[in-house]
């Protein structure tokens, strides 16, 4: 007596561009039944923040990684663009599939798209779960004493060490059987997701290998070659002394758990300073959870009543890498043409908008959206929130990144900066963080013409300060009144 297969399981792929520690796609191979990979561009929901162009670049050299690495076990990737429900009722339609799995997502934004599709399943008679991957701990679930949410990282850090379910990763299926039908897909190309008019995407094909095998090439050079020196050198942007993992963790081409893992291996301090950071990420998923808005509204609501100043040409200045700060324009060209920036420079660059300038902290927030790679919900809002205090946990007010000195402290040689800024490479390591104090016959004898070749300093950083002090210290004092 012949014995009918069960009926297939959509497995949605997102933020999750991977096979290996896939609780969605593990769960769905053991039911034995034809799995439908399905990766569905929802870009016509007004709710829901639309990825940025480097994003962009990214997700389509990831699902191209993932379909290839789907086909080496038997299936292959199902493309679509649409509303989510729509979708997948559509999947259902076409397979007759009776199970649809999900790794869980947890931007706010899309949180609600997961319940709502959850729901109509399960009341239509379907099966639908959810698994975790994203995170090492679920934001609903980790409370405080009182039975708030933390605002504070090192607590956090701890209760979420002592009560999070750090499990072993799932290993990759061997092989997966394909759902074999028609289904009204589209090519990847058709997602339209490269930059072609203009194609500025050079810098990023040059810089990075997005993909899983690529998240793992990446994971495996760190630990072997910047681990150990890691607590030491992560802080120096000329050298290449950091994970650089933020965009395939990202993308989930790569999980916490199978990067903590790894560093299981080590007892290097620098294994414990890189899981701290993994816990940065952890902590900023915490705040987004409870904060929905994050990246539109002060986490303080004190700073709503800051003065922010109405300057389009010096946050032009700033975004081209054209502020005569070299250190802070290095950051920002490393950003436009690679997609990403040293995590101390972002720090330095995003002080140098906020505080020297004093531009509201979103208009920063929507540039880097746009232009990292790694461009992240959580970490981005809440990473720039810190820096302009107004953020849970935040850097204390009269923190004022100095960009002179804090180029000359992290890039003393000027390797960074001269990688960046080749119009003032041949100034010597004295002048290189200050070419405006380099004597005339110098600037001359190399070509350099500030004002022309490069610009000065856009501003004063010395009165930029205490005009900060002054705006911050009134903000202080009114919360206290």
């Amino acid at each position: 007596m012949s014995r009918h297969k069960p009926a297939p399981t959509i497995v949605l792929f997102r933020r999750d561009l991977r096979i290996d520690d896939n609780g969605a796609l593990a769960a769905a191979v053991d039911r034995g039944a034809p799995v439908i990979a399905l990766y569905i561009l929802d870009d016509e929901d007004r709710n829901l923040r639309a990825m940025g162009a480097a994003s962009r670049w990214w997700l389509h050299h990831s699902l191209a990684a993932l379909d290839h690495r789907l086909r080496q076990t038997g299936a292959n990737l199902l493309l679509a663009r649409g509303r989510t429900d729509d979708i997948v009722g559509k999947a259902i339609g076409a397979s007759s599939a009776d199970c649809v799995f999900w790794n869980r997502r947890y931007d706010p934004s899309e949180a609600p798209v997961d319940a709502r599709l959850k729901a109509d399943l399960r009341e239509k008679g379907l099966t639908a779960r959810s698994f975790d991957g994203a995170l090492l701990h679920e934001p609903s679930l980790l409370k405080t004493g009182a039975g708030g949410f933390y605002r504070v990282y090192t607590p956090f850090w701890k209760a979420m060490v002592d009560k999070a379910d750090l499990r072993d990763p799932i290993d990759a299926p061997g092989s997966i059987d394909g759902w074999v039908g028609e289904f009204a897909g589209l090519r990847l190309n058709d997602l339209n997701l490269l930059p072609t008019k203009p194609d500025w995407a050079q810098g990023l094909r040059e810089s990075w290998t997005p993909g899983e095998e690529g998240g793992k090439a990446r994971l495996d050079e760190f630990i072997e070659h910047d681990l150990e020196d890691y607590e030491r050198r992560r802080d120096i942007p000329g050298e290449r002394a950091t994970s650089r993992l933020s965009p395939h963790l990202a993308f989930g081409e790569i999980t916490p758990f199978q990067i903590l893992a790894s560093l299981r291996k080590s007892r290097s301090a620098g294994a414990s300073k890189f899981r701290s950071e993994i816990g940065w990420r952890e902590f900023s998923y915490h705040l987004l959870f409870h904060n929905p808005d994050l990246a539109g509204r002060n986490f303080r609501p004190e700073f709503d009543a800051m003065s922010w100043r109405d300057d389009a040409g010096a946050v032009r200045a700033w975004q081209r890498g054209l502020t005569g700060y070299p250190i802070v324009d290095a950051g920002m060209r490393e950003l436009w043409r690679t997609g990403w920036m040293h995590n101390r420079v972002r720090m330095i660059a995003a002080s140098f908008l906020i505080k020297d300038l004093m531009i509201d902290w979103r208009h920063g927030e929507k540039w880097f959206w746009d232009t990292l790679v790694d461009a992240d919900a959580a970490n981005n809002p809440a990473s720039w929130q810190w820096v302009a205090g107004s953020g849970a946990d935040a850097a204390p007010y009269f923190r004022i990144f100095n960009p002179v000195l804090q180029g000359e402290k992290l890039d003393p040689q000027g390797s960074y900066v001269r990688r960046h800024i080749p119009e003032i490479a041949a100034l010597p390591d004295r002048y290189i963080h200050r070419p405006w104090e380099a004597p005339a016959s110098l600037l001359k004898g190399n070509n350099i013409e500030l004002g022309k070749t490069y610009p000065k300093p856009i501003v004063d950083h010395g009165a930029a300060r205490d005009r900060a002090l002054i705006v911050y210290q009134s903000i202080k004092d009114e919360k206290a009144s």
